[in-house]
């Protein structure tokens, strides 16, 4: 192989020093899920470089679900992280057609499914009151929205992944959130979209509620089929509408 054709691996092997230098500075410190970062200017004192590359750095941990970034507050770690992390981005099709939109459905289908069974069989009595208390409040926002209530019923969603007991799913599913909030922003066209999967939250927690792991993953691909048949609805009357 030429050479010449090797890409750089200066701006990799920094970028990566840097990860692992806030990996250790998190541990340092121990702060956990939930807790607050330092400034960047701070962090970029304590890790010795600059601002611009601890901004990347984060940036990189928020694509994968690490930390997040509240307008106004600061940045804050939401999981655990360790020196033997491995980092997996994710390239995805944003497009907002049939196929892209139907590819995010078997994506999610197969992490919602095992999510909610796994839930159902590691939840805590407090787990289960804290997604019920998501689900009153989803389900309220529906009923008083005229069905608009994409960020509780993401909310919903974030607490079973989070019970699951596998940090796995809230990462990959924090990854996938623009991808995933295109299902609450009308797809193709249809303005009922997703009405027909309200009731099924309500029987996926029961499920979870009841320690019914295959009933939970049953109701959860009940809720899924709903979203699938409104996709198949939204394409065929936008090809009917195209041959008009």
């Amino acid at each position: 192989m030429d050479q010449n054709s090797l890409p750089p691996i200066q701006t990799t092997a920094r970028d990566d020093a840097v990860l692992k230098a806030l990996v250790g500075f998190v541990g340092a410190e121990a702060l956990r899920p939930g807790e607050k970062l330092p400034t960047e200017r701070i962090l970029a004192e304590r890790l010795k470089v600059s601002r611009n590359t601890v901004r990347e750095a984060l940036t990189r941990w928020e694509g994968l679900g690490l930390v997040e970034r509240r307008q106004g507050s600061g940045t804050y770690l939401k999981a655990a992280v360790s020196p033997d992390m491995l980092h997996m981005p994710l390239t995805l099709s944003g497009g907002n057609d049939f196929t892209s939109l139907m590819q995010t459905l078997e994506i999610r289908r197969a992490l919602e499914a095992e999510a909610a069974a796994l839930c159902a069989e590691r939840a805590s009595p407090a787990d289960i009151a804290e997604i019920e208390r998501k689900l009153d409040i989803m389900e309220q926002a529906f009923r008083t929205r005229d069905g608009m209530s994409a960020e509780e019923d993401w909310e919903f969603h974030q607490a079973i992944y989070r019970v699951s007991g596998n940090p796995l799913f809230e990462q990959i599913i924090a990854a996938m959130h623009e991808l995933f909030h295109r299902f609450w922003e009308h797809p193709l066209g249809v303005r009922d979209f997703g009405h027909a999967s309200f009731p099924y939250h309500r029987t996926i927690y029961e499920c979870i509620a009841a320690r019914d792991p295959q009933g939970a993953r049953a109701e959860a691909l009940k809720l899924i089929a709903t979203v699938e048949d409104d996709l198949k609805r939204g394409a065929a009357k936008l090809k009917l509408s195209s041959q008009t």
